[in-house]
């Protein structure tokens, strides 16, 4: 996909609205995805996002009449809204971490949620967070990934909630869905869909590879320099990240503890 994102129609089941939260994190703003069985009366609200009025009042037109909220994972521009959402439409929510659910059902990997014939299948996918989670809707061939695959740029595995290793396991949980082409498309929690799932995720997966071996290039670069450990971080994100925008060097650190944290437990 070309051009600005702006959210839309996607298959006969997906409806993109994009919340009005865009920065240098968010990139356009949160994805809000409304889902529903062609001819059905219930929809399915994933991530409400940031606590937005106005942003509320769309997702709440484009939704109807909602069955469950469901969310991908904790951080706040994803969840904030969703117990006010809830709230407002007269559902529940559903999330892998209790204190953010509505209701007594949670949610987990393995775990399939049926609206009105509608079928949305959970899949574990820790790593950026601990409660991450993504979702296959199997009428589609479509994955929805939250933060754990954008629709542009690389994810943060957000330390020491996030973990390196869970991360590169849920990648290769999702490539598997690809590689059986039951997912064929990405319908990310940020940035615009992604219509080849299985070439993202063979660059996720070999972005992190690379990251990796660069985070162990740096060490032994700064081997010699007796750099404290409490400095070791962001030092290594000053070699690894150069090239990158310093504005974005506190979200690199967080990948790189989460890279030394993996490194040190092999």
């Amino acid at each position: 996909m070309t051009g600005a994102w702006s959210g839309g129609t996607f298959g006969e089941r997906g409806t993109c609205v994009l919340a009005p939260n865009a920065d240098i994190m968010t990139l356009d703003g949160t994805n809000t995805w409304v889902l529903r069985e062609p001819g059905a009366r219930r929809s399915v609200v994933i991530d409400p996002g940031p606590s937005i009025l106005e942003h509320l009042d769309a997702v709440a037109e484009a939704a109807g009449e909602v069955g469950v909220v469901l969310l991908t994972h904790h951080h706040l521009d994803h969840s904030e809204a969703a117990r006010e959402f809830a709230d407002r439409v007269g559902c529940g929510v559903r999330a892998l971490d209790p204190a953010y659910r509505l209701g007594s059902e949670g949610l987990g990997g393995g775990d399939v949620v049926e609206v009105d014939g509608l079928e949305v299948h959970v899949v574990a996918t820790p790593g950026h967070t601990a409660d991450s989670l993504s979702f296959l809707l199997p009428g589609e061939g479509a994955l929805l990934t939250g933060d754990t695959v954008l629709g542009r740029g690389t994810t943060v595995v957000a330390h020491p909630d996030g973990q390196l290793g869970a991360y590169l396991d849920s990648l290769d949980r999702l490539h598997a869905l690809a590689e059986t082409h039951e997912a064929r498309t990405i319908w990310p929690g940020h940035g615009p869909v992604i219509d080849d799932a299985l070439g993202a995720l063979d660059f996720y997966i070999a972005h992190r590879r690379e990251r990796l071996a660069q985070v162990e290039a740096a060490l032994e670069q700064l081997a010699g320099a007796e750099v404290p450990a409490e400095e070791l971080p962001r030092r290594v994100v000053e070699v690894v990240y150069a090239d990158v925008d310093p504005v974005l060097w506190g979200a690199a650190e967080l990948s790189v503890r989460a890279q030394l944290a993996h490194l040190h437990a092999r």
